[in-house]
């Protein structure tokens, strides 16, 4: 879908079943209902207890993730971020949105020390993954936000938001539905926020699969209050030569991330935080557990391992397994 946030992807949202991307919902066991529609190329569903009535919450949340695409989607010509990016102007005023999310960014840039580049578009397209096909060598350090104005040091570094932005527009789901709700699971595109309790009296519980390409089964299961994200290469990625290439580049190497090193999952308060820190994580390969443990993060890494898989966790991540 060309004008989506993110490029689509095999991605889909079953609400209280299990979910084709990780993390995946477990099945409920309780009467729950769910709210569902589609959004940035994926999927996204609102699961609440039975009787909430949550279709009355379709149109806020569908103008929020069309606010969102709007401002900052890569994939469409007419939003703010693609004028940015074609732009010769020495700096642009950011719409409220999209000034958060940058900002959020290049802090996350500065905080892994480069891992998480806003600035990486280019070679993300020239490996067959984006759409910004046309701009200079990234350069995070050139892109600068002041008083909501973005201004860029060097002609030609482009701005690319697609490693962050889906999960502010996941909180920003949350903040609309915790006006009104105390017990929620939302799922956008792979990416969950819970609060409160599911119906049957327990916290709500999010499955980690496999991330082997074409793989199934589980790895293992979590409570979860607050936002998971992870990022991998089971969805997007391709195989060429005896390799497998996926969509998050390797900043030192300017080429996909290689290695044993199979998904990120990463519990935050935020979503946003989740995303940006999964990718970044990921990013960093086999430096990312010490990245992670420094950033005090809550963490989980997959890596292949022969025929299977080898797991570690940074801070808190096993105790949140069930």
């Amino acid at each position: 879908m060309a004008n989506s946030l993110t490029r689509p992807t095999r991605r889909a949202v079953l609400g209280a079943a299990l979910a084709l991307a990780t993390p995946g919902v477990l099945r409920a066991s309780a009467p729950t209902e769910a709210l569902r529609g589609a959004a940035f190329g994926t999927g996204w569903s609102v699961t609440l207890p039975a009787g909430r009535g949550a279709e009355r919450y379709r149109r806020a949340l569908e103008a929020i993730l069309s606010e969102v695409d709007r401002q900052m989607s890569p994939w469409r010509a007419d939003t703010v971020l693609s004028g940015f990016n074609r732009g010769q102007a020495p700096a642009l005023e950011l719409p409220s949105h999209m000034a958060n999310v940058t900002a959020a960014a290049l802090d996350l840039a500065r905080d892994s020390g480069g891992q998480f580049d806003p600035s990486v578009g280019p070679l993300v397209a020239r490996w067959g993954f984006g759409p910004i096909t046309e701009g200079a060598a990234p350069d995070w350090r050139a892109l600068a936000l002041d008083n909501g104005h973005l201004s860029r040091a060097h002609p030609g570094v482009t701005l690319d938001l697609c490693g962050i932005a889906k999960g502010y527009a996941l909180d920003l789901m949350a903040e609309q539905l915790l006006q009104h709700e105390s017990d929620l699971l939302i799922d956008l595109g792979g990416e969950l926020r819970g609060h409160g309790l599911h119906p049957s009296g327990r916290p709500w519980q999010v499955a980690i699969e496999d991330p082997r390409p074409g793989a199934s089964g589980l790895r293992g299961v979590i409570g979860l209050e607050g936002a998971v994200a992870t990022s991998g290469i089971a969805v997007q990625s391709y195989a060429l030569d005896g390799r497998r290439y996926g969509h998050i580049i390797d900043p030192a190497t300017a080429e996909p991330v290689s290695g044993s090193l199979l998904s990120v999952t990463v519990r935050s308060g935020t979503a946003m935080q989740a995303d940006g820190w999964a990718t970044a994580l990921f990013a960093a390969g086999a430096q990312g557990p010490e990245l992670a443990r420094q950033a005090g993060l809550d963490a989980l890494f997959l890596s292949a391992a022969g025929t299977g898989l080898q797991q570690e966790a940074t801070g808190d991540f096993a105790r949140a397994l069930l």
